[in-house]
């Protein structure tokens, strides 16, 4: 299969890229990025370019399959409107690439509480975007819905450190309906996205499937 990822410089995406490169079922990686990765290998083929013109490569959307991670936090963005162009408007413009050159599958990293309803800024962009890229019909639409994502960031978030080194005692503490707010490692995530992608090597489902991935499904299907 050949597979796009948007978000390959990230936490999560770029443990999302590893885990594809070594995988059998995969023959491509088509990596959109602002910049090139350090990272070489036979079956990567990376990218550079302006998100904001990515109509501009409309063939490169030729794919069987496409993983979103793409986000940001309102700080990075610098302003409300900003993030909105990041975590609403790129992944929906590849999307509906996507979807204009047949691509059968689309992976979406989107966040827990995500509402196009919430009073929360954060989650009611996350949910716009949900709704949106519902409504385009992929055959094997997927969103994951992870809370604190856990690991080593290239770039300090000072609120979600705090809350790193808290978790471990948090987390024990969400059970039952709760548990699809623990935080969980950005590698976990990473591993159940490329299992879920590798499992649709075989031929796709005959009518539309919409899975959305909460705390106990991710780390089901990481292993």
């Amino acid at each position: 299969m050949r597979v796009m990822l948007l978000g390959a410089t990230g936490l999560t995406g770029g443990k999302v890229l590893e885990g594809l490169l070594v995988r059998d079922e995969i023959s491509q990686v088509v990596a959109l990025v602002r910049h090139k990765l350090p990272t070489l290998h036979e079956k990567l083929q990376q990218h550079e370019i302006d998100f904001g013109q990515m109509a501009d490569h409309a063939d490169l959307f030729n794919v069987d399959i496409i993983i979103c991670c793409l986000g940001t936090t309102i700080k990075k963005a610098g302003s409300q409107s900003k993030f909105r162009e990041v975590d609403l408007g790129y992944p929906l413009k590849a999307a509906e690439l996507g979807k204009s050159q047949g691509v059968r599958a689309f992976i979406l990293m989107s966040a827990i509480g995500a509402s196009s309803s919430s009073t929360i800024f954060y989650n009611r962009v996350k949910g716009e975007l949900e709704d949106s890229v519902r409504e385009l019909g992929y055959p094997y639409l997927s969103i994951y819905h992870p809370s604190l994502l856990l690991g080593d960031r290239r770039e300090h978030r000072t609120a979600e450190a705090l809350g790193i080194k808290a978790m471990p005692l948090i987390n024990r503490a969400l059970i039952g309906p709760l548990e699809k707010y623990r935080g969980i490692d950005a590698a976990t995530v990473a591993s159940a996205i490329v299992n879920e992608v590798c499992s649709l090597a075989s031929e796709p489902a005959a009518e539309r499937v919409i899975q959305i991935r909460e705390y106990d499904e991710i780390v089901r299907l990481a292993d």
